[in-house]
């Protein structure tokens, strides 16, 4: 009779056996998961540009090879440069952000609170990444941030990249050699460095990219691709919001080819900017057309106090609208005049 039990018996204790050790992996596996850090949530502006939503992808990239797990998001849907960058160098979009109140975040391409999510001040901010002016910003406790006088914040990625000894994917590196060549202005920008120019060359070896001068001209084709886009998306494709002396204020820029492209628009152009004016309670809006051939901008803007542009840039505009040769940056040749005009 014992020996017909010792049989059963020994299927039992393995029966037991293998139910404490799938109770232990799942208490590990739980623990595990309790214990690990929540991702960070990295993401660039509102109304995203190309150095924005590579930007992102860079900072999650350094953050999770040193140690920080990290997850790249997005303000906004791409635009046409940025679709050809990511589908020429098979880079995937970011997610779109949703709340980030009580998560961890990093930031890039800008510090400004009127440029994040509408509770980026209830989130923890542990990154910042940008090389545009402080933007008032502040936080209960230290974090990590590289701002650098440098004409894109892939520039500042690269830097941070080196100093961390952070190897770069061929991928990645393409993308933010587009980055760089866009904001820069393929290095004719007044915010271009000798840094910027290093950093794409040395971007450019990684990729494998042996023609910047071919790459800088198909990113300004896809970059003008104004077909079936409405007015309001023109104004709105790469658009700021500032709070200047506690006035409101918006910017953006539409960049093309050639100002011959927007010819018919600019009345209709103005009448998008006067709604979204009307609709966000802006004291002005303004609206760079800058032409890559030309190097230049035609400005459009619409304010409560009409004298308010012709003093900001120091020329006439006529109905609502003037040519400021030479102005190709937002940061360095528009912001600065009219937060001057406004603290007065």
């Amino acid at each position: 009779m014992i020996k017909n039990i010792a049989p059963l018996l020994g299927k039992c204790v393995g029966c037991l056996s293998i139910a404490l050790l799938t109770v232990t992996l799942a208490f590990s596996c739980c623990f595990a998961a309790s214990s690990s850090p929540e991702a960070i949530l990295v993401f660039g502006h509102k109304n995203p540009d190309t150095d924005s939503i590579v930007g992102a992808l860079a900072a999650s990239h350094l953050l999770n090879k040193t140690g920080r797990p990290a997850i790249a998001m997005s303000q906004g849907k791409a635009n046409p440069e940025t679709e050809f960058v990511l589908k020429k160098f098979g880079l995937s979009m970011p997610a779109m952000l949703g709340p980030v109140a009580g998560r961890s975040v990093g930031i890039v391409d800008f510090n400004d609170a009127a440029q994040g999510p509408d509770d980026l001040k209830e989130a923890s901010l542990v990154f910042i990444a940008d090389h545009h002016k402080l933007g008032g910003l502040s936080t209960a406790v230290p974090l990590e941030v590289w701002l650098l006088p440098l004409g894109s914040v892939n520039t500042v990625l690269y830097e941070m990249m080196l100093f961390y000894k952070v190897d770069i994917p061929k991928e990645l590196a393409g993308g933010m050699l587009c980055a760089i060549i866009s904001d820069t202005v393929m290095y004719q920008s007044v915010t271009t460095t000798e840094r910027d120019k290093a950093a794409g060359n040395a971007l450019a070896k990684i990729s494998g990219v042996r023609d910047q001068k071919a790459l800088a001209h198909e990113l300004f084709k896809a970059k003008s691709a104004l077909d079936g886009v409405s007015t309001r998306e023109m104004v709105l494709r790469d658009y700021k919001n500032f709070e200047m002396s506690g006035t409101p204020v918006g910017v953006g820029q539409l960049e093309v080819l050639s100002l011959d492209m927007l010819a018919e628009k600019k009345k209709d152009l103005l009448a998008a900017m006067a709604q979204i004016k009307k609709e966000t309670n802006l004291n002005s809006i303004f609206l760079m057309l800058t032409d890559i051939s030309k190097q230049g901008t035609e400005m459009l803007a619409i304010s409560d106090d009409s004298a308010l542009p012709s003093t900001a840039f120091k020329t006439e505009f006529k109905d609502s609208s003037a040519w400021l040769p030479g102005v190709m940056s937002r940061k360095k040749q528009v912001i600065p005049f009219l937060e001057e005009v406004f603290k007065k």
